[in-house]
Order: C-alpha cells, then structure tokens, then sequence
C-alpha cells in the first residue's frame, strides 16, 4: 500500500467530528494510542509509552498521544479493531496478537527458527516485507510502522524438566504465535493469555509453563517463583517484531512534518527497543540464575527436532492459505535462508571465535 495523499490542514479540520479523525482544537491534535500490556512493563510498555511523549516533545506539543494500558481503554486483545474503527488512533502491539485476523500477520512478528532481531529488521527495511505488510493493513484502515524487538527470547518456565518429547504430552503452556500451533501438533494443550494474566494463571495451576520474554522481564514478573526449569532459548521467537499502527484517516489527516515525526519516533522506538532488552535482558540473568531453585537447561534433542519438522509443516499450511501469504511466505523463507549462509560466516562464527578468546582470560 502506497500511503494517501496528505490532506490539507483544513481538510482535517473538517475530518475532527467523526469518530476515526483525531480531535484538534487551536491547532492542537490529539491522538489516544491503546497496548496490550500493562502499564510501565519492562521494554515493551515503557517502549510505547516513550514513543508517544517523543512524539509530544517533537511536534512541540501539537500532537498529544494519551496511551491507555490493556483494557483501560479497550481488552488486550482488541487494538487492531479499536485503531481500525478509530476508537484509537494508534495502537503499540506484535502483529500475531491479530493473527485470528489475518494469519499471515505471523510472518511480521516472527517466526519459529526464522529471522533474528537484526535480520527481521532488514527484511522490513530493506527486503520488501514492509510493502507486503502495508497491503495486508490497508483492508484494515491501518498504516504499520515497525517499531523495536525484544531480541530472542526465553523458552518458558516449566513446574517439571522436560526430559524427552513425552513430557509434552497434555502439557498445559501459555505460548504465542505460530509456536503454539508447533506445540499443539506435538501434544500441548496451548493457552494464549494477554500479559497480564500470565503469572496469575501459574500461579492457580490453571497452566503448567508458561512463556513470556526473556530474564528482565521474566524476573519483573515473577516467574522464577511459580516455576523453577527454565529452558533456553525460545525455538519459536528468535526475535520478535513489534508495531506501531496508526488509523488511516488519523495519518492523513495530519501535516507532512507530523507524518515524518510520527516515523522517525517510530524508528527511533525501534532502534531503543532493542538496545533496552539487550542491555537489561544481559544484566538480569546471572541474578535471575541465583534465586533459588531455578535452573537454565537446553531443550532435548528429540524436542527440537520434532519442533523442527512441525514448524516446516505449519508454514507449509499457512503458506498454502491464500496468495498473499505465499508471497509473504516465499520472500521470508529466501531471506532467512540467505541470512543463514552468511550467519554461518560471520555471526555464529564471530560468537564462537569471541568464547575461545575470552576462554583464555
């Protein structure tokens, strides 16, 4: 989708009254963006909440964003819809929070042994996934704007070891995205909560593990107190996506610079996004690892390779679900196998050389 001609600043006034347009008033606009998260989370919510007072701070205070926790304004899992019918004009999420929606939204999060922060972040820019995305959106009234990653992320926090693919059988496990149908295929009993509900659930033994980011938030949640295995790294998240989306007739009805803050704040949430959850995921793990009890293990080898052989399956289907998401599919599965010959060259093999020479320290 090529994004709308700009309409003029009288245009938007006129657009004010209805329901989708932002409200403005002495040249003031003012914008309500809903997350699913609650509010002040580590990384993701406090990322949101950054993005809008940048916005502030950039447009002089000419465009406001409120931001409204999950359900303050609408339930967690209910932003795509509330930014489409301009209940919200913006919305901060992961794209497979709205995958009922649109399964291919998967692709623009992540997928299970696919593209790593970095990677998924080229493809956006550079590879032709962001002209993909903004097709899918355009059904919805919606501009997508990538806007950060957690890096990869934490396997989950299980009450019992996983030993072997036969400790999954009836498993109860909180987990998102398209690893929720791999696990399912393996004989998990897959919940998907909204954030948070996550500790509460394990807590009334409603799930048996639970997956969530990784230590930093992990720890800020608690997690290391309902259950003490906890297996690395996640097979399903190598590094998520994060958006920002923003109701089409909110966007146009904004000034050529406002549209250029509203992207460069979300690129600038990107690149801070990224760089926090690496900084506090690295500094929360040794602490994390010295509570009591808990243990960081590998997945089994025959749970790895039976996730392997089911995530090829489920893409595989999804591929096969319309044309659009076979074009999605075919320029992710390219890129990601490109990203994996020159991985093998420089990224895994600058990791490995950099543990030897530390080794001698």
């Amino acid at each position: 989708m090529r994004r709308r001609d700009i309409l003029a600043a009288g245009a938007a006034g006129a657009a004010a009254g209805t329901l989708a347009a932002p409200a403005i008033a002495q040249g003031i606009t003012e914008w309500n963006m809903v997350m699913p998260w609650p509010r002040g989370t580590p990384g993701v919510g406090v990322n949101a909440e950054r993005f809008a007072q940048r916005v502030t701070e950039m447009t002089g205070g000419r465009l406001t964003i409120n931001v409204f926790a999950a359900g303050e304004l609408v339930p967690p899992f209910e932003g795509l819809d509330a930014v489409s019918s301009g209940t919200a004009d913006c919305g901060h999420a992961p794209p497979y929070f709205w995958v009922g929606k649109a399964p291919v939204l998967n692709y623009f999060t992540g997928i299970p042994f696919g593209l790593t922060a970095t990677e998924l972040a080229a493809w956006f820019q550079f590879g032709g996934a962001l002209e993909l995305w903004q097709e899918i959106y355009a059904e919805f009234n919606v501009t997508p704007f990538y806007a950060g990653s957690s890096g990869v992320q934490a396997g989950g926090w299980f009450r019992e070891p996983i030993n072997g693919l036969a400790d999954l059988q009836g498993l109860k496990f909180r987990i998102a995205g398209l690893g929720g149908e791999v696990m399912r295929r393996l004989g998990v009993n897959t919940v998907i909560l909204p954030p948070g509900e996550i500790g509460p659930a394990m807590m009334a033994g409603t799930v048996d593990a639970v997956e969530w980011i990784g230590p930093w938030n992990d720890r800020a949640f608690g997690l290391q107190r309902l259950a003490k295995y906890y297996y690395n790294p996640s097979f399903h998240e190598p590094g998520p996506g994060l958006e920002i989306i923003v109701n089409n007739d909110s966007w146009n009805a904004l000034t050529p610079d406002m549209q250029a803050i509203i992207e460069g704040a979300a690129a600038a949430a990107a690149f801070e996004t990224l760089a926090d959850f690496n900084y506090h995921n690295v500094v929360s793990y040794q602490p994390l690892l010295e509570e009591e009890g808990v243990q960081s293990l590998p997945w089994p080898d025959d749970v790895i390779d039976a996730m392997a052989r089911e995530t090829w399956n489920v893409l595989e289907d999804l591929a096969a679900t319309d044309d659009h998401t076979r074009r999605v599919h075919e320029s992710f599965m390219s890129f990601l196998r490109q990203c994996d010959r020159y991985a093998s060259s420089f990224d895994t093999a600058i990791l490995q050389l950099r543990q030897r020479a530390l080794a001698q320290l």
